[in-house]
């Protein structure tokens, strides 16, 4: 489960001033969607029935968590795609599925996701990014979806009809960064697309232990630190988690699979609300705490 990662370690962006205007083509909903992070845990989760998540991932639609609506298109910023600079893939065509991982059994590589592509949402996510001061943003041509975003979206949009892209993360920058990375893409929210960051509430492999055994006390403290500052709205806490939290460096010793959060976290608005959606533990200290945002109306 670990990232591809390439950092560089620069200090936090602000946004400029951007327009909120969507292309002439694209027309705006008539409610704006809410931003999700949602944990998306081991990639056997797409066939392992005993994962407790699963269940919850494939309620997504029959729940209407994300509306009665569908979304137009998914953009997925993955804890799985990190680069040393914001990138988008733009896939015209069907996505291929990418298995960034090894050691599982061969039905895993079988499985696919062959989702759409979502080209013009790339280029309105570069846009947006550029616009704000995020720029140069990168286009990478034909890559899929890596197993952060195929794994959960193979339950929560299991007919693969909905276009989906994504936005990689930089593990070399901050909280703070990722958050006003996502507050620049905050336009489509109004434009019909479904922003979801997918990584791991808690993400420490080398603490992993049995399915059975009681969460030890840095991952519990953690989650529940992260859990109250999301719900009392002290984002900016969580924004500088390694300072702020209770054992922010066990739970993350490497931060691509929290920054999701911070991109999800700021697409819905300084004051937006959290709500937890989700809630369970596998091998001992893996969270798959869920988080919907909800922007202040």
């Amino acid at each position: 489960m670990a990232s591809n990662c390439l950092q560089v370690h620069w200090g936090s962006t602000k946004p400029k001033p951007k327009s909120d205007a969507a292309p002439a083509d694209t027309a705006p909903s008539e409610v704006a969607m809410d931003t999700f992070f949602v944990s998306h845990g081991a990639v056997t989760m797409s066939v392992d029935e005993t994962i407790p998540a699963r269940s919850f991932f494939k309620s997504w639609l029959p729940a209407a968590i994300a509306g009665k609506e569908a979304p137009r298109a998914i953009l997925v910023v993955s804890g799985h795609w990190d680069t040393a600079t914001p990138t988008v893939n733009v896939v015209h065509g069907t996505n291929d599925t990418i298995y960034d991982f090894h050691g599982f059994p061969e039905a895993m590589y079988k499985l696919k996701y062959p989702a759409p592509g979502a080209p013009d949402v790339a280029e309105r996510t570069k846009k947006l990014l550029e616009d704000a001061g995020f720029g140069p943003v990168s286009e990478v041509h034909g890559r899929g979806l890596d197993h952060g975003a195929w794994v959960p979206l193979k339950l929560m949009y299991p007919e693969a009809d909905i276009p989906v892209c994504q936005l990689s993360v930089q593990s070399g920058r901050d909280g703070t960064y990722h958050y006003n990375l996502g507050k620049a893409l905050a336009p489509l929210r109004d434009e019909g697309v479904l922003v979801i960051g997918t990584g791991t509430a808690t993400h420490n492999l080398s603490k992993m232990g049995p399915h059975d055994a009681p969460v030890p006390q840095w991952a519990s403290e953690f989650d529940a630190w992260l859990k109250d500052s999301l719900l009392d709205g002290r984002y900016d806490d969580v924004k500088q988690y390694e300072e702020k939290a209770p054992y922010g460096k066990l739970a993350h010793p490497t931060p691509d699979h929290f920054y999701p959060l911070h991109v999800a976290l700021g697409a819905a608005g300084d004051e937006s609300r959290a709500e937890l959606i989700h809630h369970s533990w596998t091998n001992t200290c893996i969270s798959y705490a869920s988080y919907r945002f909800t922007a202040k109306k």
